[in-house]
């Protein structure tokens, strides 16, 4: 399977430089305020050609880094209910109602009565 891989890269760069050397033109681009560049042809589509893959390819990767960072902090949430659920099982004095990320108490108003006191 990697001889076909390399002989598929090496095509396209046979191929890309076939391309090159058969279109080998100068393009005059207008530009803003009268400016004209001279640019050849095979330097302009790859300039455009990267100009849409890079930033696509950026959006790519990140997305991915996101979706194992989210994949590697439910697999560490599975673990701990995993563990607690093995400790309940195993151990009769740990309630079933054990939650294993619990909210924190809400935070007390200066000058308010808590509850149950009248």
């Amino acid at each position: 399977m990697q001889f076909l891989k390399l002989l598929f890269w090496c095509l396209m760069a046979f191929l890309a430089a076939v391309f090159t050397f058969g279109n080998w033109t100068t393009i005059s681009i207008q530009l803003f305020g009268g400016l004209v560049a001279e640019v050849n042809l095979p330097l302009l589509l790859l300039t455009t050609f990267l100009l849409g893959f890079v930033p696509t390819l950026v959006y790519q990767h990140l997305m991915r880094f996101r979706l194992r960072q989210r994949l590697t902090a439910a697999e560490r949430a599975l673990e701990t209910e995993r563990a607690l659920a093995a400790a309940r099982a195993g151990d009769p004095a740990v309630p079933a109602t054990v939650a294993p990320f619990a909210p924190p108490p809400p935070a007390a108003v200066p000058g308010a009565v808590p509850p149950g006191v009248a």
